[in-house]
């Protein structure tokens, strides 16, 4: 299987560093391809700007989203975009690499998806109109893919629990796994953690280091995070949940399947169209 990692750390002897290294030597080793972005060797542009466009449908002023479909549409996307895209598409999964920064990504990483995720590739795919306003959230281009965040965070794990003060890890990735993520379409699984990075010490390196080794090894088997698809049939017209579901969850649950709910509808198999800006 293919396997792209977008390693977004400034410093190679970091401990995600380490951890990039060792998804490559343990993925290699159990027989699949692997290809690495690392966004800070490769000086990513990490800013979205009309530079992205130098041959521009509204000249008039910068409408990123009417640029990006026509640069995407056009062929006339930067060539760095256009190469991380065709490595999207290459890989069955995708592995992301980086530390909790102010509760999100690296800037170099949240750069790489707007600039990526073009229209007409990661969004603005399908038809919109009543309940299947577009392919999205579990369908669209990214379809057929998994996905796995593995990150370092400073702070204690209890910290990031329901009670903690800074609220259950699963809320504080939620922009990312389930927008970033499952919204372009890729299958996400449980993210992978180091808590007190910085505070490491050498001798918990091997424990970390096996856990790892057993969650790349569960790469394409792990279940992966139950979220609801936007077209399964649990979203009315307006694309809130149904009436019924999702009884006894609150916040961002709610969009988990729970058990005894009813089935979702079959992925659609037709080629997306794409809507006008």
């Amino acid at each position: 299987m293919n396997v792209l990692i977008v390693y977004a750390h400034p410093e190679p002897q970091s401990l995600n560093g380490s951890l990039k290294d060792l998804a490559v030597e343990t993925l290699t080793a159990l027989g699949h391809e692997v290809k690495v972005s690392d966004l800070y060797a490769m000086r990513w542009k990490a800013v979205a700007d009309a530079d992205d466009f130098p041959d521009r449908a509204y000249p008039d002023r910068l409408r990123y989203g009417g640029e990006s479909k026509h640069a995407f549409l056009g062929g006339s996307q930067p060539a760095d975009v256009a190469a991380e895209q065709e490595k999207l598409l290459w890989a069955d999964a995708v592995i992301f690499q980086f530390p909790l920064w102010w509760f999100s990504a690296p800037a170099i990483l949240k750069g790489w998806v707007e600039r990526v995720y073009a229209y007409g590739f990661a969004y603005g795919v399908g038809p919109h109109e009543g309940e299947r306003w577009g392919d999205r959230y579990g369908e669209g281009n990214l379809l057929g893919r998994r996905a796995l965040l593995s990150i370092t965070l400073g702070g204690r794990e209890p910290q990031y629990s329901e009670r903690g003060v800074n609220g259950a890890l699963d809320d504080v990735l939620w922009p990312i796994q389930h927008g970033t993520l499952f919204y372009p379409g890729m299958a996400v699984l449980p993210p992978f953690t180091i808590y007190q990075a910085d505070r490491l010490p050498p001798e918990a390196w091997e424990t970390a280091a096996d856990a790892f080794r057993g969650r790349l090894s569960g790469l394409f088997s792990d279940e992966t995070i139950p979220f609801r698809r936007q077209n399964g049939g649990h979203y009315d017209a307006r694309q809130v949940l149904k009436d019924g579901l999702g009884a006894g969850a609150t916040g961002s649950r709610l969009h988990l399947r729970q058990p005894g709910e009813p089935a979702e509808r079959p992925v659609a198999t037709t080629e997306p169209e794409r809507e006008d800006v």
